[in-house]
């Protein structure tokens, strides 16, 4: 009898096992090489600022905090020191150039004056009996030339006369030559007093000129003197608000001492500017600021060259007109205008910033359902936007709230 032979089926259960377990393999090569390899994190959508990337006009501006201070402060310094004995004008009082504000006295001052005062006095008698005893010299030796040339026209015409008696031999040889002798004699004495006299000018208008220099050097002394006296009333040097009069009555005060000050009617604005701008402001920026619903332009007319904790010092004046209430100390919020304005492309600002350094942002999908990291490149920035200098473009959609908790991760998922 034959024997029936059940036919093998071709594929067996531990087949079936094998080609699933390939397609597995397969699925996961297919899966690691498909698969979004970036790391992401879940990110409540409420919690974010979304804003849009657009191109408009870009101003070049920034925004400063400036204080109102006093364009001139003339210190007030002791001259000449002394006692105060009055106080004449108050604190916070306005006054005008040439204003006596104190007055000083100093006992030891007047001394040296009245001691100036005699000196001087001496110097004048004493010039006025060089003077007298000069001028009487001067006229004895003109009385002198007088009787000399007198002597000189007798003895000259005795000569003559005894000369002609001699070439006639009426006379003796010894008279005629007593007399020539006498008019020589008198004649060599009459150019002695002549010289004297040319001398005796010449050293008395020396003297006289040496004791007038003598007494103008001591009047001007005793000006200055006098000058000094008149210091101990301190003046205003020019026209303003007295402030800081530390004085009191009664008060002894040094010389040089500070006593107060002057603070000139015209005022500037003091800004300090991040040093990130140095190399851009200079004199000339123009500004400006609203106050009460007008505005008010400005001009930097002083860069200060040296920085300090991280900025740096700049003085801007009113071109036309400023707030009639101003007063020194108060503080405004000024525009800077660095440069023209420009169309490119812009984003709102934001604290993003902060944590990505302007060098990436989370650019969101059209569903806003996915926002993915993307390098940037932002450039300018003013107080409403940062210019985007690459990276973006109009339309798009990006975060602009804080990164700090967004870490590393390249996407993030919103819901």
């Amino acid at each position: 009898m034959d024997t029936r032979i059940e036919r093998k089926s071709r594929f067996q259960k531990k087949h079936i096992y094998a080609v699933a377990g390939a397609a597995a393999v397969l699925f996961c090569l297919l899966w690691f090489i498909f698969r979004d390899t970036s790391s992401s994190m879940k990110v409540e959508k409420d919690r974010i600022t979304i804003a849009t990337v657009q191109k408009g006009e870009f101003n070049d501006y920034i925004r400063v905090i400036g204080q109102v201070l006093p364009d001139r402060i003339i210190y007030l310094d002791a001259i000449e020191g002394g006692r105060v004995e009055e106080r004449l004008i108050e604190e916070g009082t306005q006054v005008r150039a040439g204003d006596v504000i104190l007055r000083l006295s100093n006992p030891l001052l007047n001394i040296g004056i009245l001691q100036s005062e005699a000196d001087l006095a001496y110097q004048e008698n004493e010039l006025r009996n060089t003077r007298l005893s000069m001028e009487q010299e001067h006229l004895r030796l003109k009385q002198d030339r007088i009787g000399l040339g007198k002597e000189l026209v007798q003895k000259e015409r005795r000569f003559r006369q005894y000369e002609r008696l001699y070439k006639k031999n009426l006379l003796s040889r010894e008279d005629y030559l007593q007399a020539q002798e006498d008019y020589e004699a008198a004649l060599g004495q009459l150019t002695v007093v002549d010289e004297r006299i040319e001398q005796d000018d010449l050293f008395r208008s020396s003297q006289l000129q040496s004791l007038d220099e003598n007494i103008r050097n001591m009047k001007k002394s005793l000006a200055l003197v006098r000058e000094r006296l008149e210091n101990l009333k301190v003046k205003a040097p020019v026209d303003g608000q007295l402030g800081n009069l530390e004085a009191q009555i009664g008060q002894s005060i040094a010389q040089g001492e500070r006593i107060g000050q002057v603070i000139t009617p015209e005022l500037k604005v003091e800004a300090k500017i991040d040093e990130h701008y140095v190399e851009r402001v200079m004199p000339g920026l123009p500004a400006s600021f609203e106050r009460e619903g007008k505005k008010y332009d400005m001009e930097v007319t002083k860069v200060y060259p040296e920085v300090r904790e991280g900025q740096f010092r700049t003085d801007l004046h009113f071109v036309s007109g400023r707030p009639e209430n101003i007063r020194a100390g108060q503080t405004y919020h000024l525009n800077l205008q660095l440069g023209d304005p420009v169309q490119t492309v812009i984003v709102p600002r934001g604290s993003f910033y902060q944590a990505s350094g302007g060098e990436y942002m989370y650019v969101v999908d059209e569903e806003e359902k996915t926002a993915r990291r993307r390098p940037v490149r932002i450039g300018r920035q003013n107080p409403q936007y940062y210019e985007v200098v690459e990276g973006l473009q109009p339309g798009e959609k990006v975060i602009i709230s804080g990164y700090d908790l967004f870490g590393d991760n390249e996407k993030l998922i919103l819901k």
